[in-house]
This record gives C-alpha cells, structure tokens and sequence, in this order.
C-alpha cells in the first residue's frame, strides 16, 4: 500500500545533529534482508527523517513507526499525513515496550518483524529487549548497526562475546552487508553494517531445558572475569575447565548448563 504522500523527505539530518541514513542501495539491501509482503506489520524504531519509512509503508500492510524526538515526530506526522497504514508513536521504545510498562504499549501481531536505523548507542538494549525481554518476538529483525558490533555479534569461538551468545541463543545472525559512513548525513565517525536476525524462538532453551535465567546468570558471570579459565571463574572441573569463556561456542554452553 503506498502513502498518499509522495514528496521527498526534508533534510533534517543537520538540523537534529543525527546521523540519517542516505543510500538508496543500502535502503535497498535492508529491505531485500526484510522480505516484506502486503501481509507484514513491521516495527520501525527512530524512522529519524523517514527515507526507509516511506519504503516499508509502500511494501507492508502496515507500519508501526517509534520516534523519539518530538520534533522529528512532527515533522514525520506532516511527511506521511496521508499514509493510512502508519502509525506513528512519539516515545522512548525502551520505555515503550519495557516488561510492566505503565504506558499503553502498541499492539503488535503474533507475527511482525523490525526493519531499522536504530540509534546505535542503544543496539544492545533493543537486542535484550526484543530477544530476551518481550513475549512475542519478532521473527525477523534487519537492523543498521555499528559495523565493529555486527562483527562482534556474528563470531565464532574464540572471539565469542555475551552479545553474540545473547542473540546465537535466540535467533541466526549474520552481515547482509558493509555500509560506509558515508552513506549517511552528516557521516558519523564509524562505518555501519546491516544484520540479519531470523529464525528467532525460545527453541534453544526449550530443546535444551535450559532456563533462560540460569544460561544468562552463569555466561554474564564467565564474561565478567573472560580473562580466567572456567576452573577459577565458575569453579568447574570438565572438559571446559581450562577454557575461556570467549573461547566457547554455544553448542558447549549447552553440555555446561543442560541437567
């Protein structure tokens, strides 16, 4: 469904001090990893000066945009007045969607996936939020993030991180793709990249009757001491015993935490 609006989106990027995302290839790259059909809800968080908003709410049936910035939010409000399958909330989503929040949360399908240009210094929380904290998942999240913290997320053994063992637990992780910094406006310090998250579920726990707040307990406890061996960090005495939690896969999680 295509937004009756159809004018460009304003430059807003030097006014808010913010880093917007201006590449359409790259803007092409996030929704090919998307997927989208007239049948999805999508979840935008920080739609910022609305580049890729205009694109998800040509592809889905409908789009669930939270901005922040109060001034964006007006500015957003007026871009895509005639847009009718978006809905645009002003608010912090950490606050939002937080468990037990006292604010009315949007509702969202069983089934709906988040397309974003997240602000980066808030990946890790989304990624909690989202993945650890919220009863229904998204099946899919695309996401721009810092490019060092993509990389860190998609590890493997034995440069293995809690971050990339929260998001392995719950979903396949992977690059879609580089994005240089100057593909925004004004260019920020860092280059960028696109993650892929799907498949996500609780099937890691369940399959392995693992409880999801013992798994957590023991590898941010490992990962506060990653310098010491599990002998001396969790006072083990296995195979594991003289490993390092970076050094861990989580497949070996499992033989350490499974009853």
């Amino acid at each position: 469904m295509k937004p009756n609006n159809t004018r460009g989106p304003r430059p807003l990027g030097r006014i808010m001090g913010q880093h917007f995302l201006n590449s359409p290839s790259a803007i092409q790259k996030i929704l090919g990893a998307a997927e989208l059909d007239a049948t999805d809800t999508v979840l935008e968080i920080g739609p910022g000066a609305g580049v890729l908003t205009r694109e998800l709410l040509i592809r889905a049936k409908k789009v669930l945009a939270i901005e922040k910035d109060p001034r964006l939010a007006t500015a957003l409000r007026e871009e895509f007045a005639g847009a009718r399958n978006l809905e645009l909330v002003e608010g912090d989503v950490l606050k939002i969607f937080a468990v037990g929040a006292r604010t009315q949360t949007p509702k969202l399908p069983k089934a709906y996936k988040i397309v974003a240009n997240i602000p980066y210094y808030i990946t890790a929380q989304i990624l909690r939020l989202f993945l650890e904290e919220t009863k229904t998942k998204p099946s899919r999240m695309v996401l721009m993030i810092q490019k060092e913290v993509a990389e860190r997320i998609v590890a493997a053994p034995p440069e293995m991180s809690l971050l990339a063992l929260s998001v392995q637990a719950y979903g396949k992780a992977r690059i879609i793709s580089r994005v240089p910094r100057g593909s925004f406006v004004p260019p920020p310090r860092v280059d960028s990249a696109i993650l892929c998250i799907d498949n996500i579920s609780d099937t890691f726990f369940g399959e392995h009757r693992i409880r999801p707040k013992d798994f957590f307990e023991i590898t941010r406890r490992a990962f506060s001491q990653k310098r010491k061996m599990l002998r001396k960090s969790l006072g083990i005495e296995n195979v594991y015993a003289t490993k390092r939690p970076q050094e861990l896969s989580l497949e070996d999680w499992t033989h350490i935490l499974a009853p």
